[in-house]
């Protein structure tokens, strides 16, 4: 697996697919964020990805090799926008909208799923969004309600391996984020619908940001602010780490702690495009 860093020079979710009831605002009338007269309506998408990080595995940054079973988020008031200007999670300025495109409801999904050719899993999909470019994407991650990741707004399963060292490893967040994003950032550009036709936008989630990537020098970014896995291997009983997220709190260094906590915030990107989590003002 190629690192992050040969591909891009800044830094890097599977589910069920569910009909969602669409809710617009604004005039279809009005231009697209490209500045050009946008008719009709098309569908639009929307997808999450945790990458070949969840898909294949990675190594952390501390040597322990990561392969996972479920990464469950709760998606929450996920909202598409035609922004103009272009929105900058970094701007400190708020999101103008021409067009906004709501997907009510609360839904988790399992970034995971279905192995490591798998797509990006679809969060939900509306029918007839108006025809323009979506250039900026809101969502809350909320703890889920039900289910198996209940309690939980972000849930991690799985094995690390080292040395020939086993930790089967249950990680819960239960904080709630809320993510406000511009423009997708990859190989083809995202969310331009046309009249009759599908686009796409994307939630990405970087998990190297929590615990390091062995592909990525010691001395960069990446791996200087992520915790990495060492902390929660010391905190495995029987070769079995299924804590709350109050008795991480607890088991962890005081400094250990602040590096999960102050990365989790940085996980949500648009590609490689960059986020606002409004609650820590954080931007990854």
């Amino acid at each position: 697996m190629r690192s992050r860093a040969a591909l891009f020079p800044i830094r890097k979710l599977a589910l069920a697919v569910v009909p969602l009831t669409v809710v617009l605002a604004g005039c279809a009338a009005e231009e697209s964020a490209s500045g050009s007269e946008a008719s009709g309506s098309g569908e639009l998408q929307v997808r999450a990805n945790g990458e070949d990080f969840v898909r294949e595995g990675f190594t952390t940054k501390d040597g322990w090799e990561i392969a996972f079973d479920n990464v469950y988020v709760t998606f929450a008031e996920v909202t598409a926008y035609q922004s103009d200007p272009p929105y900058a999670p970094d701007s400190g300025e708020e999101i103008q909208a021409s067009e906004t495109v709501e997907f009510p409801g609360t839904h988790t999904v399992d970034l995971a799923a279905g192995g490591p050719e798998a797509e990006p899993v679809e969060v939900g999909t509306v029918e007839e969004a108006p025809a323009g470019i979506y250039n900026a994407l809101s969502w809350r991650n909320v703890p889920a309600e039900s289910g198996p990741a209940e309690g939980a707004s972000i849930l991690l399963v799985g094995t690390a391996e080292r040395n020939g060292e086993s930790v089967d490893f249950t990680i819960p967040v239960e904080r709630e984020y809320e993510y406000l994003c511009g423009e997708f950032v990859g190989e083809e550009r995202k969310g331009v619908v046309e009249d009759g036709e599908v686009a796409d936008l994307e939630a990405t989630f970087h998990f190297d940001h929590v615990f390091g990537d062995a592909e990525v020098p010691a001395e960069d970014e990446i791996n200087t602010a992520a915790v990495g896995f060492d902390p929660f291997a010391a905190l495995a009983e029987n070769g079995t780490l299924d804590l709350s997220a109050e008795e991480l709190e607890a088991g962890m260094s005081g400094e250990d702690y602040r590096l999960f906590s102050d990365e989790l915030p940085t996980l949500g990107h648009t590609g490689e495009g960059h986020c606002l989590e409004t609650t820590s003002g954080a931007t990854g």
